[in-house]
């Protein structure tokens, strides 16, 4: 028999329609992937849990009711999403012994569809790195080239569906850090549009806040695009507890990428790329006109320095929600004593951190109009097409980045990520080829608001003609 655990969620899923293997066995299986694995991605278990959900929905479709959209399939879980029973600690010391007695939104839209949680996969401290390291679990490797980072925050969940440990994981990106570890480790991920998915019981915030951040989005990682349109129709899918009486029946392409209109936006100055992935854009624009798109090249639907400097002003004021009292009296007391020129990053990040009411309600507005530039940009366009990094993966526990010989910012990492994070739109990373050094390259599509399913259309169309998009 194929080793099952080799192939796509989708895969998977149909073997167990079939009754050509059990989920109890699946599971199994994926299991001893995982003990035989040394990338350090899956860092929490409850086997005897898992096997007895497993159980269940093997004896639901032995008696004809097999109910949910990924009913026994095995899967991990970022460790920042509370799961009633299995710790959660968000990468914390804080929160080692941390059991939740109630899971997170997402992660119970999942249950609800039949999904089998096996365990819990690594993330940096509170999400707030784009390494994946911790004091309480070390590094998660990169399984394409140990020496080399798996980015973060989401750099466990992209490790272990890479390595083949779970078929897909449930990430979260708030400043690209469920896209990048995507690019970094060759693998699929989707940010969904924001609002879809709920984001309660995900750490940061603490335990216990029915409250998120307004930029922070829960999203599928997987092996491909079509296991990524069934973890969707999961996870916009309310839980009985949600009391929800709505339902999300998103768009989809109709007649296949040879009948959209595709941007590629290759380059900014704001953030480079280097030689090889401009030439897997190059590459990727012969692959999609060949195919019969209309493709155009754009300088981009916005300004990217100043959208970036939008994102991090949101950012840092989203960010003090949970801030102590002495801490926030401290920041103010170093912000009113900066100079008025000082323009240095520090000065830069305690204004922000500080920053009134009212300075946040105009950025805000400030958002508002460049969702207005993106809505009009995508009146002309179908998906735009970016990179989604500037570089493949970088050495493990870097600091700094380099662009072809030239010294970067570390963050300049997410800059093609975070174009869309305060904004909110869909944006997938489709990876699309690896470096002679087996490193992948993947891109970025990014849709209107509710587009996801014409992104996953759009990868899907692209697969078969990407070799290592389509394993």
């Amino acid at each position: 028999m194929t080793d099952l655990t080799r192939q796509p969620a989708h895969v998977q899923l149909r073997a167990l329609d079939r009754r050509e293997i059990s989920s109890r066995e699946l599971l199994d299986l994926h299991l001893d992937r995982i003990d035989a694995s040394t990338i350090n991605a899956v860092i929490t278990r409850d086997d005897d849990a898992a096997r007895q959900a497993a159980h269940t929905s093997d004896e639901r479709r032995a008696r004809g009711e097999a109910s949910g959209v990924l009913d026994g399939l095995p899967i991990t879980i970022k460790d920042s999403f509370e799961t009633a029973g299995l710790r959660t600690t968000s990468g914390s010391q804080e929160l080692a012994d941390h059991i939740p007695d109630q899971d997170a939104d997402a992660v119970a839209r999942l249950r609800h569809q039949g999904a089998v949680i096996m365990g819990k996969t690594n993330t940096p401290a509170y999400c707030q790195d784009l390494h994946t390291d911790n004091a309480l679990f070390g590094s998660t490797l990169n399984p394409h080239d140990p020496a080399r980072t798996v980015g973060g925050s989401s750099g466990g969940p992209a490790a272990a569906v890479a390595a083949h440990l779970t078929p897909a994981d449930l990430g979260s990106d708030l400043a690209g850090s469920l896209r990048l570890p995507a690019h970094y480790c060759g693998v699929y991920g989707l940010r969904p549009t924001h609002g879809l998915v709920p984001a309660r019981g995900h750490v940061p915030r603490p335990p216990g806040w029915l409250t998120s951040s307004d930029m922070v989005t829960p999203g599928p990682l997987a092996r491909h695009p079509r296991d990524l349109d069934l973890l969707l129709a999961a996870l916009t899918t309310p839980a009985p507890a949600e009391g929800t009486p709505w339902r999300v029946d998103l768009p989809t392409v109709g007649n296949g990428i040879e009948q959209l209109s595709i941007a590629i936006w290759a380059d900014d100055p704001s953030c480079p790329v280097d030689h090889e992935t401009a030439q897997v854009l190059a590459a990727l624009e012969e692959t999609l006109t060949a195919a019969g798109a209309l493709v155009r090249h754009t300088p981009g639907p916005v300004g990217f320095t100043d959208s970036t400097r939008l994102f991090e002003q949101l950012l840092h004021a989203t960010a003090t929600a949970t801030t102590n009292d002495e801490t926030a009296a401290a920041e103010l007391a170093a912000t009113r004593q900066l100079q008025d020129d000082d323009t240095s990053p520090r000065a830069t990040f305690l204004r922000h951190r500080t920053q009134t009411h009212r300075n946040w309600l105009r950025a805000n507005e400030d958002r508002a109009r460049l969702r207005s530039d993106w809505q009009r940009f995508f009146r002309e366009h179908d998906v735009l097409v970016t990179p989604a990094a500037p570089t493949p993966a970088i050495p493990a526990g870097s600091r700094t980045l380099t662009v072809d010989g030239q010294e970067r910012s570390f963050f300049d990492q997410a800059g093609w990520a975070n174009l869309t994070s305060h904004i909110g739109l869909p944006s997938l990373v489709v990876p699309v080829t690896t470096t002679t050094q087996g490193l992948p390259i993947g891109i970025q599509i990014i849709g209107r608001p509710y587009a996801d399913r014409v992104l996953l259309a759009v990868a899907d169309g692209l697969a078969s003609s990407l070799p290592h998009a389509s394993e």
